[in-house]
């Protein structure tokens, strides 16, 4: 079974103040012995309670003066580094929620000017009936965001495809290399095999090698 949800606000009631003090006073000083054994830090808790002439320390007062001193002789700047009441603590969680709504709204703005759009372009009759100035500029704006990511991926296909064409100019599309290329290469491999003294005689090439019976070749 789930735990109800304690209301902080002040216990009015003496009996029910004080139990609740000595329990969360306990709950606090074991949280602080946890931290630091577990975390290797030093810390140390100082409880005042109305009506008591000392405070409550843990975990003596010898500790509690040594570490004040030493964080007392740290750089002020350092000191409040990592500080804040609850007053700060709560500024911190309005101003994050304030930027999470801000956030969701533009959001959910773009959406609705989206389904806006698509609306128009299926819509027969005139679009100006139906959509006031507020709408209009922030329907142009979804529009220029749409035509911007079009153009950028017309521009990355278009860089794949000539990365494979480039890739594969000396290859038909059987994957096989072009009878031309394929000819010279031939005409190179057997001239470094007899030496590179004797090359094929100029014009002995048929059509099977790629060139035609052309006036030139005979």
């Amino acid at each position: 079974m789930a735990r109800k949800k304690v209301k902080i606000a002040y216990i009015a009631n003496d009996a029910q103040r004080k139990a609740t003090y000595k329990t969360r006073k306990n709950g606090l000083i074991k949280k602080t012995k946890e931290i630091s054994t577990l975390c290797g830090v030093e810390a140390c808790a100082i409880i005042y309670y109305p009506n008591q002439s000392l405070p409550e320390v843990w975990p003596s007062h010898s500790d509690v003066q040594r570490i004040l001193y030493k964080f007392m002789a740290t750089p002020p700047l350092e000191q409040s580094k990592k500080m804040f009441n609850q007053e700060i603590f709560l500024m911190q969680r309005i101003t994050k929620a304030r930027e999470q709504l801000k956030k969701k709204k533009s959001e959910n703005r773009k959406e609705e000017m989206s389904l806006l759009m698509f609306n128009c372009l299926s819509y027969t009759g005139s679009v100006a009936e139906n959509v006031n100035v507020k709408n209009a500029n922030d329907l142009l704006w979804v529009i220029d965001q749409n035509l911007k990511e079009v153009d950028q991926k017309i521009t990355r296909d278009q860089s794949q495809e000539e990365t494979l064409v480039a890739s594969n100019s000396a290859y038909g599309l059987n994957g096989e290399m072009d009878p031309i290329d394929r000819n010279v290469q031939e005409m190179m491999q057997n001239n470094a095999n007899s030496g590179g003294n004797e090359m094929a005689p100029f014009g002995c090439f048929n059509i099977s090698n790629g060139f035609s019976h052309g006036p030139f070749f005979h």
